[in-house]
């Protein structure tokens, strides 16, 4: 019918014609330019039309002294029958407590407790709000100078092989830092951390891995620490990762937590923005957590360059300050102890 109408149209009026497509031909690049502002692929824009178009909002942070942190440096060691060994990376004199077989429906109960009933800053806090859900318990005293490995296992006469099939109604362990100090306590506003640690068995062997940390605040909240996701060149170090796992082996089934997942960049690689190759990394974007754009680059995307997704706010590792105070040293040390919220 267009054809037809522009054949009949020429016959009538060359000169109208020729005007009609024109001004077609106007309005179809004005929308394939974005020059009236709805919302159309954009293909040729300059950089100050980018710059100002794109509003991505900027999340406040409060940046904490997390004086809690634990690894475990032999993942592939581990099982229900061997146990599992534990480093604890504590600022403070601790207590670490292990729960083994904690029951989920009273973890995730005792939490809740935290936030509304009372503040679980001590083991027997934590096991007054379970009830004593749980199969076993040990316990250990750690000096903050003391890096030394923590052996758990089952003992022998619990005739423990597994905790059945998904979806499970017991955590395999459940490790518990707490300050030992009172007046410590009163000085940090984190008070514990606990710890959700897989532990692969017959039924279930994927392998040993922290799936999830909380942090518990003095105010009553509690925050779900997670992974900071790096490009391949500046991914965090296997021999860091408090799961225990390498930088490609990336589970997508579980969430994984980690107490330092925002301050593991190393120096050599800190250059390293994906867009420009020259820029610090410096900004996460969420709700995808790619952390791979510098300050330069970031006020130009929208969606993350590395999934796509589209970035609903976004938050500065560090200040422009602190950057300038203490570059490169402050920004990307290796320091397990800092979290952002």
């Amino acid at each position: 019918m267009a054809a037809v109408f522009l054949v009949t149209l020429y016959e009538y009026s060359p000169l109208f014609y020729i005007a009609v497509v024109f001004v077609c031909f106007l309005v179809t690049s004005g929308l394939v330019l974005g020059w009236f502002g709805w919302d159309v692929p954009v293909i040729l824009r300059n950089s100050e039309e980018i710059e100002s178009s794109v509003r991505v909002s900027k999340k406040q942070m409060r940046q904490v002294k997390n004086p809690f942190g634990l690894e475990i440096p032999h993942p592939a060691a581990v099982s229900i029958t061997r146990g599992i060994t534990l480093t604890p990376d504590c600022l403070e004199d601790c207590i670490l407590t292990c729960y083994w077989g904690c029951s989920v429906q009273k973890l995730h109960e005792a939490l809740q407790k935290h936030v509304y009933c009372f503040r679980i800053k001590t083991p027997q806090a934590l096991e007054d709000a379970l009830y004593s859900e749980y199969l076993y318990r040990q316990q250990y005293f750690i000096k903050k100078t003391d890096k030394e490995e923590k052996y758990c296992q089952l003992p022998e006469d619990a005739q423990i092989a597994g905790f059945g099939r998904v979806p499970r109604s017991r955590y395999p362990l459940v490790a518990l830092l707490t300050l030992a100090d009172e007046e410590d306590r009163e000085i940090y506003d984190i008070i514990s951390m606990v710890s959700v640690i897989h532990i692969p068995d017959e039924s279930y062997r994927l392998s040993c891995r922290i799936l999830y940390q909380y942090l518990l605040l003095a105010q009553g909240q509690f925050h779900d620490l997670k992974q900071l996701f790096m490009s391949a060149s500046n991914s965090v170090p296997p021999s860091r990762n408090a799961s225990g796992e390498s930088s490609t082996d990336k589970s997508l089934l579980e969430k994984v937590g980690l107490a330092e997942v925002e301050s593991e960049l190393h120096e050599e690689n800190s250059k390293d923005c994906v867009v420009c190759q020259n820029g610090t990394v410096n900004w996460v974007l969420l709700p995808c957590r790619h952390t791979c754009l510098c300050d330069g680059c970031v006020k130009y995307f929208q969606q993350c360059p590395m999934c796509r997704q589209f970035v609903q706010e976004s938050f500065p590792l560090c200040s422009k300050k602190e950057q300038e105070q203490d570059e490169p040293e402050h920004i990307f040390q290796d320091d397990p102890h800092r979290a952002d919220f």
